[in-house]
C-alpha cells in the first residue's frame, strides 16, 4: 500500500497553475484565445515567484465554463477554476498565495479575490497530485 501524500508543513511546496491556452471563452476562434493570453499574463506576473509553477494545457475539457485551470500542490486537494481571463490574472496569482497559506489547499470563497467567487467547479483528491 502507498503512503499518501503528506500536506507541507512548511509552506514551501510550490503551487502549480495548469492553464488551458485554448479556451476560448465561448468567443470565435482567433490566434490569441483567452487562456492563451490568461497563461501569458500569469507568466509575466509570477516572472520573479518560484512559488508558482506555470503550466499549459491543450484542453481542460471543461468549454463551457470558459478559461479554466487547475491549481494543485502536493499533498493539497487540486481545484477545477473556470470563468477566468487575462483581466484576472492578478487576482488568480493572489488566490494561489492563499491556496499555498492553506494547509489542505481550500480556500474558503470569503478568502477568495472578490472576481473569483464563484470559479470553483471541482476539486481533486491530493493523491491525484504527488508531483503536482
Amino acid at each position: 500500500m502507498t503512503t499518501p501524500p503528506q500536506p507541507d508543513p512548511t509552506g514551501t511546496a510550490p503551487v502549480h497553475l495548469h492553464v488551458c491556452v485554448t479556451c476560448r471563452r465561448g468567443l470565435p476562434a482567433s490566434d490569441n484565445p483567452q487562456g492563451r493570453q490568461l497563461h501569458d499574463a500569469l507568466m509575466a506576473l509570477a516572472r520573479d515567484n518560484p512559488q508558482v509553477v506555470i503550466h499549459e494545457v491543450s484542453c481542460l475539457a471543461a468549454c463551457d465554463e470558459g478559461c479554466t485551470a487547475v491549481v494543485a500542490s502536493p499533498g493539497k486537494w487540486g481545484w477545477l477554476l473556470a470563468r477566468l481571463g487575462p483581466e484576472k490574472a492578478a487576482d488568480l496569482l493572489a488566490y494561489t498565495a492563499a491556496y499555498a497559506a492553506s494547509r489542505s489547499g481550500t480556500v474558503m470563497p470569503s478568502r477568495r479575490p472578490a472576481s473569483l467567487s464563484d470559479m470553483v467547479r471541482g476539486r481533486f483528491p491530493a493523491s491525484l497530485f504527488s508531483g503536482a
